[in-house]
């Protein structure tokens, strides 16, 4: 890390400007049936439209609940909306569950995993069709893994010091060109979250019937991978090989942006033999390589700010970086909103390090190199004496987390004047890199080996057990009220949406795509 930057941050006054930074958190979990199977019941008309609704939606599917918060400025304020969201879904799905494993367990994935609904509206059928496309490109089965997406934004009085002690005529390109500097660190570093915050080593059988090279058979309904920390991050995940071919700089504002508009708009021949519109069926937006922006997974992705409506490659060129969405992230099974307060303080300390370091362009080799670390360690993070590539050669994972840890450390002080335990986050990460058995995902393992449960009766059990906990635990009448008037609102917003349209829905997208 640039020592001048670190003396900065310890400057008085400079640390409280930083902590004051918002954060948010998008965090997915499937809706099921008691017994553990994938609901078939659309999206509870009691929690409003998943279209319009600012903090409940859908992702992939119309079982996949989105919980949104809206940007804090505290962590505790950000778990404490996430928890009252929870309590307020819980209580307005009858006997469903939530599902609180990143890997889903159902049968026959592809043809069961009931594609999102957005009304009748061109931006609701825009929604839908997407995630059509989604399932011919990918499957469905991997559109039904959840995940959590953390989003975080340093606060704006933290630019305007900045400002004044970096010169610079562009105060908003100034924030855009270290928001992308921060976001190439969190690249280089993302292995180290998968390592720490992975929590899906194993998956039920019939999720994935067929097997896959990298699995073994833990009993006779569960598959797992002895050292893996996140099947989800994996190439039996969110890995696949056409977006692997994609190489979308973070250099500069202007490099990312270029890249995500070419793929956008350049056709990919095997989308294309899949068709757009059949026989009158829209089975995609596009037969391009991404159909929209959203469609490139990525571990971190620089936004433009929520308000903005226009398509993001225009926001970002027009307004620059709001934000950055961290997208490495496993549901905990064993926290009831699937992560938790340390959790939190140890990305923004992260995140603030990442900001702070020297972020040098990344060429393709170091791009290779990401690559082959992430899938590494989330294939096999716990084999004991493993190493990952760096600078061309091999470091073991273990004494390079320990490297990021100390570095960490010196971000954390600072920031923890208040006492707000970031210090404390960053030292309960060296029993995991120490320990390999106090990850999430080698304590997971450990339960099943013990209780004798296969995954899909462990993890059902947590379920019912969640369950439990959020009926009994009390809502604030004020937040209550004021989600309530959220569900009546957005369900008469999506109507008037669909009252609206004069549009045929081609007419819609040519539209839409036109804007670049």
């Amino acid at each position: 890390m640039t020592k001048v930057r670190l003396d900065w941050l310890r400057e008085p006054g400079i640390s409280t400007l930083v902590r004051r930074g918002l954060r948010g958190v998008e965090k997915e979990s499937l809706r099921v049936t008691p017994d553990g199977r994938l609901s078939r019941r659309p999206h509870p008309a009691a929690l409003g439209s998943a279209l319009t609704h600012p903090y409940l939606t859908t992702d992939y599917s119309e079982a996949l609940l989105e919980f949104v918060t809206p940007p804090q400025a505290a962590n505790w304020q950000t778990l404490e909306f996430l928890t009252h969201l929870h309590a307020f879904v819980h209580r307005r799905i009858d006997d469903e569950r939530l599902w609180p494993s990143s890997m889903p367990c159902v049968v026959n994935a592809n043809e069961e995993i009931p594609i999102a609904r957005y009304g009748s509206s061109n931006a609701g059928m825009m929604k839908t069709v997407y995630r059509r496309g989604l399932g011919y490109r990918y499957g469905r089965a991997m559109q039904a893994i959840a995940g959590i997406h953390f989003n975080y934004s340093p606060p704006s009085v933290f630019w305007e010091a900045l400002g004044e002690r970096v010169p610079s005529d562009d105060r908003k390109a100034l924030k855009s060109e270290r928001m992308m500097g921060l976001a190439r660190n969190y690249r280089r570093l993302s292995w180290l979250v998968i390592y720490l915050f992975g929590a899906s080593p194993a998956l039920c059988k019939s999720f994935r019937p067929d097997g896959h090279p990298l699995l073994t058979e833990l009993d006779g309904a569960t598959w797992h991978a002895p050292y893996a920390t996140s099947l989800r991050m994996s190439d039996i995940g969110y890995r696949n090989s056409t977006q692997a071919r994609l190489c979308i700089s973070l250099n500069s504002l202007e490099e990312y942006v270029t890249g995500l508009a070419a793929a956008v708009s350049t056709v990919e021949p095997s989308y294309e033999r899949i068709g757009v519109e059949v026989d009158g069926h829209y089975r995609q937006l596009n037969a391009n390589i991404l159909q929209i922006e959203n469609e490139y997974y990525s571990s971190i992705r620089p936004k433009p700010g929520k308000s903005n409506s226009e398509r993001p490659t225009i926001a970002l060129r027009r307004h620059g970086v709001d934000y950055v969405e961290i997208r490495t992230l496993d549901l905990n099974p064993s926290d009831p909103v699937g992560m938790n307060q340390n959790q939190l303080r140890f990305l923004e300390t992260l995140l603030v390090y990442c900001l702070l370091a020297d972020s040098p362009p990344i060429d393709a080799d170091e791009q290779r190199e990401i690559d082959e670390r992430d899938l590494t360690a989330a294939r096999e993070g716990r084999r004991p004496g493993l190493e990952l590539p760096r600078d061309g050669r091999g470091v073991e994972l273990t004494a390079w987390a320990r490297e990021v840890l100390d570095d960490m450390l010196e971000v954390a002080e600072p920031l923890d004047e208040g006492g707000e335990g970031y210090v404390a986050a960053i030292e309960a990460q060296r029993e995991a890199v120490d320990h390999s058995a106090a990850t999430p995902s080698e304590r997971l393992l450990d339960a099943l080996r013990e209780s004798g449960e296969s995954f899909f009766e462990h993890v059902r059990g947590i379920a019912d057990a969640h369950h439990d906990y959020f009926l009994a635990l009390p809502i604030p009448a004020e937040r209550e009220a004021e989600l309530e008037a959220l569900a009546a609102s957005s369900l008469e917003e999506q109507a008037a949406l669909e009252r609206s349209d004069t549009l045929s829905f081609g007419e819609y997208l040519r539209r839409y795509f036109a804007e670049a």
